[in-house]
């Protein structure tokens, strides 16, 4: 009678075992895809918002034609790379985004710093609006990739920690890749007066 009562006790352990882990990785690979919509959302936004901006722009004159043209190429380029949820295991391919988001987002930069110089651009109405979305976004970009990142941590450790590495193997989840830091991004920027 006592070896029957162990052995059921086994039994619902190594059941209850199963049974909870069996929809772990697939639940965490839904919470990655999930949080890596949000990113692409999010840039998404911000592409929709640059030809606004770019048109906005245009109508000065004098603005530096270069700029612009380096905006207009940078969101092209971006538009061109892109990456799927089932690529999120594949370091080359969130490096190509990561590179072109980034070089998006140089050129931007650059766009605002010039547009320093023009005081009839800073006062245009639809230009401050336009550059208060951009910053908004830029700050909702930061958000979601936070959010992926926290997310992938989770889904990595447990596809390579005890016993999630054994639901892993069985469904040959691989770690997803995350966000890197730019190159340079440790280097703080020097500042002349």
């Amino acid at each position: 009678m006592n070896n029957r009562i162990w052995l059921w006790a086994v039994l619902g352990v190594l059941a209850l075992f199963v049974v909870s882990g069996i929809n772990t990785i697939p639940s965490l690979d839904e919470k990655v895809k999930a949080a890596w919509a949000q990113v692409e959302n999010q840039y998404q936004r911000r592409m929709d918002l640059i030809p606004n901006l770019v048109e906005t722009v245009k109508g000065y004159a004098n603005f530096e034609q270069k700029t612009l043209t380096d905006v207009i190429n940078a969101r092209a380029s971006a538009t061109k790379v892109t990456i799927t949820a089932d690529q999120l295991s594949d370091p080359e391919a969130m490096k190509r985004f990561e590179q072109a988001q980034g070089a998006l987002s140089s050129a931007l930069s650059r766009l605002m710093a010039v547009s320093e110089r023009y005081p009839d651009l800073k006062a245009d109405q639809n230009f401050l609006a336009l550059q208060s979305q951009l910053e908004g976004t830029e700050n909702r970009i930061a958000v979601a990739r936070k959010d992926y990142i926290d997310t992938v941590q989770q889904y990595n450790t447990t596809v390579r920690t005890f016993p999630g590495m054994i639901w892993a193997h069985i469904y040959g989840a691989k770690p997803k890749q995350t966000f890197t830091a730019s190159e340079g991004a440790a280097t703080p920027p020097a500042v002349k007066f």
